[in-house]
């Protein structure tokens, strides 16, 4: 079977949520997942569920939240790269049927990681692997090698009304 590449971008929720069902059915069929989570550090309820079902989870970022690329530090940067140089290991081992490399399209945005980077790690994907990439402000270049690309559209978010993220529906 062919895989192919699918980018999750936007400014609505539901990036990472829409990875986690492609990764739930893959499991339901008896593929191989892999996760790696670019800029998050902070344990969130989905990892507890997907340890459970066998699934590898890496984290490459700070359990700090970067809000600018003004406040990017030396250590967001190695934890990028680091990721980088795993998502590369992951891909050539063509172990997993499914590669999930969750907010790596926000990446160039904070200067962490290159366009030129994650285009190297889809000309890596062994043929028949699936792999998702999530994030906001997805580089041009990215969604025109994509297959399969989607934009979450935020309408309205509870967020600007002082709701901030809860356990179990956001994180």
């Amino acid at each position: 079977m062919k895989g192919y590449v699918h980018v999750y971008t936007g400014n609505g929720k539901g990036k990472t949520t829409a990875s986690l069902g492609l990764a739930v059915r893959a499991l339901g069929n008896n593929m191989k997942v892999y996760m790696g989570q670019f800029m998050k550090g902070q344990k969130y309820g989905e990892l507890n569920v997907l340890e459970k079902l066998g699934v590898p989870v890496e984290r490459f970022g700070t359990e700090n939240c970067i809000i600018s690329p003004e406040h990017v530090q030396e250590v967001d940067r190695i934890k990028a790269k680091n990721g980088y140089l795993r998502a590369k290991e992951i891909l050539l081992s063509d172990e997993y049927d499914i590669v999930i490399l969750d907010e790596i399209c926000i990446c160039p945005y904070f200067n962490l990681i290159s366009t030129d980077e994650i285009l190297q790690l889809i000309d890596l994907k062994p043929e028949r692997t699936e792999l998702i990439l999530t994030g906001r402000y997805a580089p041009e270049r990215v969604i025109e090698r994509a297959d399969l690309v989607t934009e979450m559209l935020e309408v309205k978010h509870y967020y600007y009304n002082g709701i901030l993220a809860r356990n179990g529906i956001e994180r």
